[in-house]
């Protein structure tokens, strides 16, 4: 396939992967070819004057005119661009299209002779920092990254938790907090549930971040910064960490449901709402939704579970007759085979000893809540 680009016209781009890989050089082709042998997960895009006959049967995309017009609708669809083109070239191209750090594609420049791999946009949330070093590994050649917390090797806030699936609660102070950290001012952090393996580096941690046992004592300790890991929901004297703090909500709750055929989407999901804001729990932290293999095609459960990306869960009459039930149930023994639903299920899935909630019943709903411990 060969575009030709123009000014006004919207290239034909035929996108199959992940990531774009873009060369008007002939080195840069050479070196182009190269990386896509590695990277199966690219398409390659080259101008056509370079082309060698075989770009049909490698899936290669070729294009004549200015590789500029091309990159809008690169950004739209590509979650990476890795750039044989000078650094300079690629600034001036990009810039007109930038929009926000949460939605710019990662972009990644390599030189023309393939020495340097350098991170330019969106280094963390977009992942230029890690492709950065993918593409530099697979070419022998010397990776840049200029990003402050990955060069002195620091928390880096923006990502904290990230490969856990840790998302925090709003991004006011990301930048702020993000500062005192590579500034080297006090950092408190405070860690309730999660996992505990974040740190990702192997040196220390640097002196000017603290772990503290709980708030109470980060607050006593007048940092100058925070980063809270919590399921829980803050408390009003709690939230005074917050005036230059971070909260990160780590996958941690797990919700068992049990549930009248033909409940509604609404009412699972009203239900489940409510019991958490009683509980003090945040919807962020939410991880599955567990049930017994009979609602396997609840369609009201299949949808909230789909609405907030949850993992739906489920369990045999015998996998759940085997777990710890308080409350053992006759009746629904007679209907489903298992003593309990909920409960049992969420106590599978969890692990947890003791369960925020064993069991509430609410219309149509019983729900039970655990917390996934960690050690």
């Amino acid at each position: 396939m060969m575009m030709e680009l123009q000014e006004g016209i919207q290239p034909s781009i035929v996108q199959k992967n992940a990531y774009a890989i873009v060369a008007i050089t002939k080195h840069g082709v050479d070196i182009s070819r190269r990386l896509h042998k590695v990277f199966s997960n690219a398409d390659v895009y080259y101008m056509s004057k370079f082309e060698k006959g075989d770009e049909a049967d490698r899936n290669i995309q070729l294009f004549s005119g200015s590789v500029r017009l091309l990159l809008p609708e690169l950004f739209r669809q590509y979650k990476g661009i890795v750039m044989i083109i000078s650094l300079g070239a690629v600034v001036r191209m990009i810039a007109p299209i930038l929009k926000d750090k949460k939605t710019d594609p990662a972009v990644v420049v390599i030189d023309d002779r393939g020495e340097n791999v350098i991170s330019v946009l969106s280094g963390h949330l977009g992942g230029a920092n890690e492709l950065t070093k993918e593409v530099a590994a697979s070419l022998g050649a010397r990776p840049i990254i200029t990003t402050a917390s990955d060069v002195q090797k620091t928390i880096p806030v923006d990502l904290f938790g990230s490969r856990f699936g840790w998302v925090w609660d709003s991004p006011e102070k990301l930048t702020p907090v993000s500062a005192s950290v590579v500034n080297e001012e006090p950092v408190a952090v405070v860690q309730e549930s999660g996992e505990p393996d974040w740190w990702i580096y192997d040196t220390p941690l640097p002196e000017n971040i603290t772990i503290y046992p709980s708030i109470a004592e980060a607050i006593d300790a007048k940092p100058k910064a925070a980063l809270i890991v919590t399921h829980r929901l803050l408390t009003k004297e709690e939230e005074i960490i917050l005036e230059n703090g971070v909260v990160f909500r780590p996958k941690t709750v797990a919700i068992g449901i049990g549930c009248n055929r033909g409940t509604s989407a609404l009412e699972i999901e009203q239900v489940i709402c409510e019991t958490l804001a009683e509980l003090h729990i945040s919807l962020k932290s939410v991880k599955a939704v567990c049930t017994i293999d009979l609602k396997k095609d609840e369609a009201g459960l299949l949808e909230v579970a789909k609405k907030y990306d949850w993992e739906f869960i489920y369990y045999s009459p015998a996998e759940l007759n085997e777990a710890k039930i308080e409350a053992p149930s006759e009746t629904v023994f007679k209907y489903t085979g298992a003593y309990g639903v909920s409960e049992p299920a969420v106590r599978l899935y969890s692990k947890a000893q003791q369960l925020e909630l064993v069991k509430k019943k609410s219309g149509n709903v019983t729900i039970s809540v655990g917390v996934i411990p960690f050690k």
